[in-house]
């Protein structure tokens, strides 16, 4: 029956296996390197282990691995498996020819859990299928059709490995030879929803694992995260600037300073405040300046000692080398043996090559200072000389810059003057004396620094009128130049006429602009320059060329004889007021259409 089919064990005797082979079905399992079950469901060889089964090579099946479901392939063909024949309860299962060809499969589908059973015999029923496949490992259903097959769900994936292994047994019903009682197993792999649904599952499952244990491992190797920065306040706002004051804290505080800036806490009430501190970092510039300053005197110690270690072990190569070399000489090399010859040689070759690596590195090193020294020696030197008027900007522009550095001082000390009051009247009276020192002592550098001040700007004022002086001069000197050139052209040319007349060679002489050679030359080199300065240059930059070619050259000539080609040069005028600047340019490819 159905009920006393599940209870059935290795000892009934009208059905079970035969005393000769009492063993068959375990030998089946084992050579498809699994744990053999009996029909109760239990192992029938408890110490089995899968890795010593017929399939080498093929790691053990575990129901639990994670993936795929992933379970071993068929036993390959050049590896004969010796399938038994299995006695049931209602049936025996013959073994197919060992010579044939292993039966095909289809691909098996994520997750397989069902198996398709084609050739079953006409009077099988769901009973003897389940006695016989029972024993496979638990199964979930049958569903039977009428046309001799059948799908059979089992509870793991694994077990469906063992139903494959039936493929090809011939089955009979008791012992009846009839053709409605046998048949020829065909055990498949089928696709089913359920199946697929409980794989997809499975993944997602295993997904939310694998993403919950990375982002355990993120966190943590993640680096912990800076600490918060405390808010603005009039208390805090005192400790961060006591912090600055002190050089192993200022790193801390200056942090602080910049979160608060960046946030926006600087307004019209704390501006001061944030102004005192921003002054008490400034004060670190030149501290941070002198340790770099000390570090680099350091390093360049640690090099003077470096390369007087280098020169002492160069010596001492030296002094080694010279050593084998005397031991090489005639007088005493006849007195060794060979190997002692073969080695004093070797150990020759050895020295000079190290000490030639050291003697190069310390080469190198000597070289670089060198260049070191040639670099610092080498000056550009000044191709322009500084006009008085460009002198005078120069130092009005520098008083300017110390007139507002002046101011700020003053402001900062303001700013420090105001919140000593405001800390006077919160503090005991045991400090009242030292504060009272301080402020007088602020108050004096207050009233000289005050009285600075009213010095540059006194000699800002003197500038100031120096300079207007000097644009007046300037003006009058090229009022009288206009009307020096309005009284050239205004003069009668009666005797220019008669000249020309007489000595029409002298004629050309006296009207032609360039009165000499030397002019012309002059000509030539100043077009020339102007040539490759198309934005034009001033009368300094032109003369301070000329003059390296000839000392004796003065501006005046050179600005008269320009003037006087006014077809050859042009004269323009850039900027406004105190950067009023002029520019010669050269105009000769015009002046030739135009004459």
């Amino acid at each position: 029956s159905a009920d006393g089919g599940g209870n059935l064990s290795l000892d009934s005797i009208p059905m079970g296996l035969p005393m000769s082979d009492p063993t068959a079905w375990a030998t089946a399992m084992n050579n498809l390197g699994m744990a053999p079950m009996g029909m109760t469901g239990q192992p029938l060889l408890p110490d089995f282990d899968p890795a010593l089964g017929m399939m080498t090579g093929i790691p053990p099946i575990n129901p639990m691995m994670p993936g795929l479901g992933i379970v071993p392939p068929p036993i390959p063909p050049d590896m004969p498996a010796a399938k038994e024949i299995i006695h049931c309860k209602s049936c025996t299962l013959f073994p197919p020819n060992p010579h044939l060809p292993p039966p095909a499969t289809r691909e098996r589908p994520p997750g397989c859990k069902t198996v398709f059973v084609g050739g079953l015999p006409e009077n099988a029923t769901e009973q003897i299928i389940m006695e016989v496949f029972e024993q496979c490992g638990e199964v979930i259903a049958i569903r039977k059709s009428k046309k001799n097959f059948c799908h059979i769900r089992f509870a793991e994936e694994f077990m469906v490995d063992k139903a494959l292994y039936l493929s090809g047994y011939r089955i009979r019903l008791g012992s009846s030879t009839d053709k409605k009682d046998t048949g020829r197993l065909h055990v498949d792999f089928a696709q089913a929803r359920d199946d697929l649904y409980e794989w997809e599952c499975k993944q997602r499952m295993l997904a939310r694992e694998e993403r919950h244990r990375r982002r355990l491992e993120e966190e943590r190797f993640r680096p912990p995260s800076p600490p918060p920065v405390v808010h603005y306040s009039d208390h805090e706002c005192s400790v961060v600037a006591e912090k600055l004051k002190d050089d192993t804290k200022f790193l801390e505080a200056i942090q602080t300073l910049l979160t608060w800036i960046e946030r926006g806490e600087v307004n019209r009430r704390t501006a001061n405040n944030f102004y005192s501190m921003i002054q008490s970092a400034n004060s670190h510039v030149r501290r941070l300046v002198n340790e770099k300053a000390a570090h680099e005197k350091e390093m360049e110690e640690a090099k003077e000692k470096f390369k007087l270690a280098l020169s002492g072990i160069l010596v001492q190569f030296e002094q080694i080398v010279a050593v084998y070399h005397s031991a090489s000489k005639q007088k005493a090399w006849d007195h060794f043996t060979k190997a002692q010859r073969k080695n004093i040689s070797v150990w020759c070759k050895q020295a000079e090559e190290i000490r030639n690596i050291h003697n190069d590195e310390l080469m190198g090193i000597r070289r670089e200072e060198e260049m070191e020294m040639s670099d610092e020696e080498i000056e550009d030197p000044s191709e322009m000389k500084e006009t008085e008027e460009s002198a005078l900007v120069s130092q009005v522009e520098a008083l300017k810059e110390e007139n507002d550095s002046l101011r700020w001082q003053l402001d900062a000390y303001r700013n420090e003057v105001e919140l000593l009051k405001q800390e006077q009247g919160k503090a005991s009276r045991d400090e009242d004396t030292t504060k009272e020192q301080q402020m007088k002592l602020l108050q004096q550098a207050l009233q000289g620094m005050q009285k600075h001040l009213l010095k540059v700007q006194e000699e800002y004022k003197k500038r100031e009128a120096e300079l207007e002086k000097v644009k007046e001069d300037k003006l009058k000197i090229e009022t009288l130049l206009e009307n020096l050139k309005e009284q050239e052209s205004s003069t009668p040319r009666v005797c220019a006429c008669s000249q020309e007349k007489e000595c029409p060679a002298e004629k050309a002489l006296s009207n032609s602009p360039v009165k000499s050679e030397r002019e012309v030359l002059l000509v030539g080199i100043i077009s020339t320059f102007l040539h490759v300065h198309p934005f034009g240059a001033s009368i300094e930059y032109i003369c301070s060329y000329l003059q390296r070619l000839d000392s004796k050259i003065c501006t005046a000539e050179v600005e008269v004889l320009m003037t006087r080609l006014q077809n050859t040069f042009r004269q323009e005028l850039s900027g406004v007021g105190a950067s009023l600047e002029k520019r010669w340019k050269f105009c000769g490819f015009d002046g030739l259409k135009m004459t």
